[in-house]
Order: C-alpha cells, then structure tokens, then sequence
C-alpha cells in the first residue's frame, strides 16, 4: 500500500491516482480518503494527478491515540506533500479537512500550493460565541462526545440522516451513502473521534485564512445541517483575499457523494482546476 511516514513515526496511507498536476483531497470527519473516490476519478480522467490520504487515526492510516489537533494534522499534510515533491498543487478540503488546508497554510505557506478549495469547510470558526452567533453551541458538540463514547455505531447511523439532509422530502441521498458513511466512520478510533469534536469545533482558523495568497473555490449548501454556512464559507470567502464563493441552493454537508450535487460539484471543480 502507498504509505507516507510522517516526522513521528506515523504511516499515513494514500490513493494517488492519474497524472499531471497534483490535486491533492484532504477529508472530513469522520471519514478518510474514501470519500474523495468520485473526485479522484474525475481529475484523473481530467489529466491531473490525484492524491487522497487517510487522516492518522483514520481509515488504513497508523490508529495513534494522540496527535488529534491541527497543527499535527496541517504537519502531516506537510510530509505528504514534501514527501511527494508535489508542486503547484490544488488542495481540495471537505468539511474538517477544511481546518487541516488552513492550518496548512497557515504554518507553511503556499509555496507548493496553487489553489484550493474549501467544500463544506469548517474556517474561520464552528464554536457559537458573542463574535460568531451563527455559531453551533458548545452543548452540540458534547452531544456528538456522548455519542461517539455511548455508543458509536447507531451515533454513526442517525448522523448520516443530517450529514446528507436525508431528513428533507425529495432528498436524492441513497441507501449506500448513508452505508458507506457507517463504514467509514467504523473506520475512524474512538479517541480520534472524540478529540476531533474539540479541535474542529473550538479551533479559529481567522489568521490562517489572512494568510492565503492563492485563488480559493468555496462551496457551500445552504442546507448543511453540520457545518452552518453563516459561520462559515460566508465568513471565510470575506477574510480570504482571492476568493469565490458557490452556494448550492438545498445542498446538504455530504455534497461530493450525493447523487446530484456530486456531478455538479465534479464539473465546479475540474472547471476550476483548467481556469
């Protein structure tokens, strides 16, 4: 299996997929590089290069019991990416793996990085405050922690319903979403999933998104029931200098794997990449 190990000791596990310019997928919680397949396929079959890696704790990456914060994660980024030699890359992030792209450059700049794209993504910040109204409460995410520790395999089953708004009528999501998403969220350590509700919920990435200096996509539903588009794209695509926001009217958080939604978001994407 393709594996990078990182500056301690961690194999991080990647699909690299294609060739051309290097796309590189960054997931959300609490999936692993799985969930980019469609993605992955798209750009290959577009001429670039793309290259998906499971998360540490993540997936078929090394199950630590520690490192679940973002500079780790933005670190490990960073050994792939050097690993690699990957140059002029696109860094594509969804949801959480928005926070890892922003610590990214945040900590390391973009000096390897063309553009990127935030789906979904966490930035500037989650946590609901006198600041950020449009925030979620703290109380939300003591709730997933419960969850997740009580009893993670139904938790991972009820919370696919709102992560691809299988609870709206007409929704297009299938049975096999919300399967794949169990199965990947099976995936992921119970300690990982737990430490990663306090770093995606209480993280501020304000600074890191100061700090980008390349052409940024975002791409939002305005029915995320995860990630609330107030909070965040809206707030993120006025902090990032060179930044377009797309909203999908009745798109859900699981918007690259939804029937739909995910060719429409293929198309944006590839567009994106050859402009």
């Amino acid at each position: 299996m393709p594996i990078c190990t990182t500056r301690d000791g961690v194999d991080i596990f990647y699909k690299d997929w294609g060739s051309g310019r290097p796309v590189v997928f960054i997931h959300g919680w609490p999936l692993n590089g799985d969930a980019w397949q469609d993605q992955l396929k798209a750009v290959a079959d577009a001429g670039f290069r793309g290259i998906a890696h499971d998360r540490r704790g993540h997936g078929r990456s090394t199950p630590v019991y520690d490192g679940y914060d973002f500079d780790t994660f933005a670190d490990d980024l960073d050994d792939l990416i050097t690993g690699l030699d990957l140059r002029d890359v696109t860094l594509v992030a969804h949801s959480m793996g928005g926070g890892e792209l922003a610590r990214y450059i945040g900590r390391h700049g973009t000096s390897r990085v063309k553009s990127a794209v935030l789906l979904s993504a966490i930035p500037p910040l989650m946590i609901q405050g006198p600041d950020n109204p449009e925030g979620v409460p703290g109380s939300v995410f003591d709730s997933i922690k419960a969850g997740i520790i009580n009893e993670r395999s139904q938790f991972w089953k009820d919370t696919a319903e709102g992560f691809f708004s299988a609870n709206r009528q007409g929704n297009k999501v299938t049975q096999g979403n919300k399967d794949a998403f169990w199965y990947m969220a099976m995936a992921q350590t119970i300690e990982g999933g737990v430490d990663c509700v306090d770093a995606f919920g209480y993280t501020d990435f304000t600074e890191d998104l100061k700090k980008f200096d390349v052409p940024t996509l975002l791409v939002h539903g305005d029915d995320d029931q995860i990630v609330p588009i107030d909070a965040t794209a809206r707030k993120g695509a006025k902090i990032i200098p060179d930044a377009t926001l797309k909203v999908y009217e009745g798109g859900s958080h699981g918007i690259a794997m939804v029937p739909g939604d995910k060719e429409r978001f293929n198309q944006d994407l590839i567009d994106f990449l050859k402009s």
